[in-house]
Order: structure tokens, then sequence, then C-alpha cells
């Protein structure tokens, strides 16, 4: 499958709405196409928000698929403008000499999703890392070079993180293969003091973490990591990362998310409650203590 852009959630809502409006006036992407000058490509990648839509296009196809109701075109060229502002803006940007396309496409839909549950067989999710295990990790993939690069970096995980605290916080539900708490990533000092703030975030009300572990033998995470993405608005789908060591891949077919869905569920129905989760976390968190 492709790796392509997410949309923003502003942007699938227009593209909807575009997409609604078409086949009320019985056009293809093909007949849509011809208005632009386009590919089908391009019309079906600004009905799923993948990409903006420029104020002449915009008013180029609401003319073709006859919306004349003047209420209708502003409130769709009002999005228009709002789905594009939000691709531009966000504290993220100023990063941007460090984060890769994909990253940063990521940070834009986690600032903008109210629940996201992750499964994770090699690393702490990046919204519970301390700064010293995220730089640890961020050494070791060998994607930054400079300690200025390197820096940089961690201060956007530590930043992710406040949504954890926003108004209203961020959902968060994670599910850790045991061997997560047991990679000794930066040392034993590090991982003892990642698991004891992994620990006391997952006593917060709106932070379930769950730890898969050893003896449950084989299980359907063991083929990578994922995080599944949703949104508060009411007409927004979820959306999946797969994480790849190559790039990681966007899914926002339904029937690919709730192939995900269902694997989530397996993996917190497989692993520990909560409270027997947090118990096996401070154990090991001891274990690590120099």
């Amino acid at each position: 499958m492709p790796n392509v852009k997410p949309s923003t959630v502003l942007g699938r809502q227009l593209g909807d709405e575009l997409r609604r409006y078409r086949e009320n006036a019985g056009l293809s992407t093909a007949d849509a196409a011809e208005v632009l000058d386009c590919t089908k490509g391009k019309i079906s990648r600004v009905e799923n928000g993948h990409v903006p839509v420029r104020a002449p296009d915009l008013i180029a196809l609401m003319q073709a698929y006859g919306v004349e109701d003047s209420e209708v075109r502003e409130r769709l060229g009002a999005l228009a403008r709002r789905a594009n502002r939000r691709r531009r803006e966000g504290w993220w940007h100023q990063y941007g000499s460090v984060l890769g396309d994909t990253y940063r496409d990521y940070i834009e839909m986690e600032a903008i999703s109210d629940s996201i549950k992750t499964f994770q067989a090699q690393l702490i999710p990046g919204l519970l890392q301390t700064p010293e295990y995220g730089r640890a990790v961020t050494v070791a993939s060998r994607a930054w070079k400079t300690p200025e690069e390197i820096e940089q970096f961690v201060q956007v995980r530590v930043a992710r993180q406040e949504r954890l605290a926003g108004e209203p916080p961020l959902e968060l539900w994670a599910v850790l293969a045991e061997g997560v708490l047991r990679q000794q990533v930066g040392g034993p000092a590090v991982m003892h003091d990642q698991l004891v703030h992994m620990a006391t975030m997952a006593e917060r009300s709106n932070i379930t973490v769950q730890v898969l572990p050893f003896s449950r033998g084989a299980h359907s995470g063991m083929f990578g990591p994922y995080l599944l993405l949703s949104f508060p608005q009411v007409s927004a789908l979820d959306l999946v990362l797969t994480e790849t060591p190559t790039g990681n891949i966007w899914m926002e077919r339904e029937s690919e998310v709730a192939r995900y869905r269902e694997l989530f569920d397996d993996a917190r129905t497989s692993a520990l409650p909560p409270t027997e989760s947090l118990a096996l976390i401070r154990r090991i968190a001891k274990e690590h203590r120099p």
C-alpha cells in the first residue's frame, strides 16, 4: 500500500461534502478532474482530505456541482480556509528541520485527535517517554547526527506530551509487550526512572497502560507496532498508523481500520488488567534500579 499523507479532520470534512455534492450532481471523479484539468487521483486526494483545496478550484467545483446556495458556498469556503490554515500552523513547524514529513503529519493528527490506542512491542510510547529515554532512542536511531538536532527532537517529544494535560486531555490507551519494560534503553538508571514515570502517568484517569507478559505466548501484536487515532468530530473517520523500519504507513479504509480495532481488542484482552500491569511495571522498575 502506498505511503500517503494523512488528511486533516477539517480537510476530510470538506472533502466528504464535496464528494456528496459531486455524487448528487451525477458526476464521476473523471468528470471532476476535467473541471480542474487534473488527474482523477487528485480529485480522490481532495475528497479524502490529503491535499488542500485552493479557492479557484473550490469555486470551479461548486459551480460544476450546481452548488448555488450562497450560504453553503460561504460555509465551504470558510471550511477550506480553516483546513488550509490548520496545515500551515502548529508549534511543530518550528522544528521542521528535524521532522520528517510522516512524523510531522502524525503530530498534526495527534494534536486534533481525542483518543489514541497503541500497541508497542519495542518502545515506550512517545507520549510517555522521559527526556532521557527519548534521547537514548533518538541517538540509537542514527537519523539525527548533531547534538543540536538530537536535543530538538527530544524537545518535540516533550512538547507532544502536553496533550495529555490539555483541556480536554487526550485519552491514551497503551498495550506494551513485556520486552518493552526489560529492554535497557539508556541503561539501568534511565529505565528505572522511565518505568516509574510511566507508572505515575498511568494513574491519571485519561491514561491506561497494560502489559502483555511473555507468558501469554504468541499473540496478534507480534507483527508490529501501530497507533489507532480517533477524532471528536462525528463525521471524522479513525486513522491507523503502522510503523516500519523503512517508513510509516497511514490507513484510512474502514475495513483496514476495523481490522486494527480487532487487533487492539485482542491485545488488551490478552494483556494483564491495568492494576496488575502497574504492579508489574513497578516491580521491573526496581529490578532496573542501579
